[in-house]
């Protein structure tokens, strides 16, 4: 199997962040995200460790990118459906987003 095929096997959807709350059982600082993937996919849950650089309040409304189609892991007591997608820098993870508003559930192509 060729490289681009590999990577085609991962999903990587659009998503918007619809709400957001502390998760004060991970082990890094840690929100709990509950984001809409679209009528197909619709709406799933992650834990992402981006508290240094995003509030929550600022979260709520912005797109996302995030692999959809791994296999759901629990995380202390709660369980993460889909890994939203960052790049980590010494100030923290940054988000990898759309540079323009998008559907929800678009595939990366």
């Amino acid at each position: 199997m060729s490289s681009v095929e590999s990577f085609f096997e991962t999903d990587i959807r659009s998503g918007t962040i619809v709400a957001v709350e502390p998760f004060p059982k991970a082990r890094k600082p840690a929100w709990k995200l509950t984001i809409d993937f679209g009528p197909d996919l619709g709406i799933k849950r992650s834990s992402a460790q981006i508290v240094q650089l995003y509030a929550a309040e600022n979260l709520v409304g912005r797109q996302v990118l995030a692999v959809v189609n791994f296999p759901p892991r629990q995380i202390a007591n709660f369980i993460s459906e889909v890994l939203v997608l960052g790049l980590e820098t010494p100030n923290g993870v940054v988000l990898l987003q759309p540079d323009r508003p998008v559907e929800n559930g678009v595939r990366v192509s």
